[in-house]
């Protein structure tokens, strides 16, 4: 498993997301600022739920060798 933790900065995620969504050109002002606003924190959650599971996946990680660790130390003491 790789130990390399990867995080996501929520805000910065969030911006890119919306630098790639134009307004429609019949869309209203008020109607495209609304779903904006919708993406910007649906993409901030998601990244915040990213970076909760990489945090999850990285201890499982640590917790893993860990018990590789002293398995081995357990290993080589009583056997």
């Amino acid at each position: 498993m790789n130990n390399d933790k990867i995080t996501l900065d929520p805000a910065a995620f969030a911006a890119a997301v919306l630098g790639g969504n134009a307004q429609r050109p019949d869309e209203e002002n008020k109607l495209y600022i609304k779903r904006q606003l919708t993406l910007y924190l649906e993409a901030t959650l998601l990244a915040q739920d990213f970076n909760n599971l990489e945090e999850s996946r990285f201890d499982m990680a640590k917790t893993q060798k860990r018990n590789e660790v002293l398995s081995k130390i357990i290993e080589h003491r009583y056997h």
